[in-house]
């Protein structure tokens, strides 16, 4: 039997598609610039241009509009510059498909809060909550856990321990490459900014299986 298609639209360097490919599907990655770290099937194109042309050819599809205008970190560090706002169109596009699709976005973005996802949902080294806005399908929320401890990392010239890094920007004392790496659940990349703009690949295999079970429950019924 062949494994359902996921398109992976704004993939970056595959957090998010490593996921469903763990779950159970072909990945397709799609993103505007070059991707060489991208462990699967990927094609340079703008991401909504790939989806109007393409879509309907995927069992399920996921995006990850770009953050910068919606993440506090980009608020407060980059003031004055213009970033795309690209989840109203992305969400008006993909109103025109029937398969589970699934937007996903930082917390402040404008997306719905269908399921939020955290690293010490899944033992993992990030906190890094992340907000799914899904369509056609039906995903469980977790309960939320409360945090370990404290990020690890220097605040005003003092070293302090914790459970977890801080997996953005190239400040000191933030965690080595392998320490993001290891708190991530990424080992097929270790380009910083990849490793930084990724997602945990454990939150999208969690709602992978969820969706491979109601896509393969829809074709057991049409059968």
């Amino acid at each position: 039997m062949s494994r359902p298609r996921l398109l992976d639209l704004f993939c970056g360097a595959g957090g998010a598609g490593m996921g469903y490919h763990q779950a159970g599907f072909d990945v397709v990655g799609v993103d505007i610039n070059p991707q060489p770290n991208y462990p699967f099937e990927f094609h340079r194109a703008d991401a909504l241009d790939y989806l109007v042309g393409h879509g309907l050819e995927f069992d399920a599809i996921h995006a990850s509009p770009p953050c910068q205008a919606s993440t506090a970190l980009t608020k407060g560090t980059n003031k004055g510059r213009e970033y795309p706002q690209l989840i109203p169109a992305t969400r008006a596009l993909l109103k025109y498909f029937t398969v589970p699709t699934v937007i996903e976005n930082v917390q402040g973005a404008d997306v719905r809060r269908d399921l939020v996802l955290c690293g010490e949902m899944f033992g993992l080294g990030v906190i890094r909550h992340r907000l799914f806005e899904i369509d056609n399908a039906a995903i469980n929320q977790p309960a939320h856990k409360p945090h370990r401890g404290r990020v690890a990392g220097y605040r005003h010239g003092k070293w302090y321990d914790g459970p977890y890094f801080a997996v953005y920007g190239d400040g000191g004392g933030k965690g080595s490459v392998e320490q993001w790496q290891q708190a991530m659940g990424i080992d097929w990349t270790d380009v910083r900014k990849e490793i930084a703009e990724a997602i945990p690949p454990a939150y999208t295999e969690f709602i992978g299986r969820q969706l491979l079970a109601q896509i393969n429950l829809v074709e057991e019924v049409a059968s």
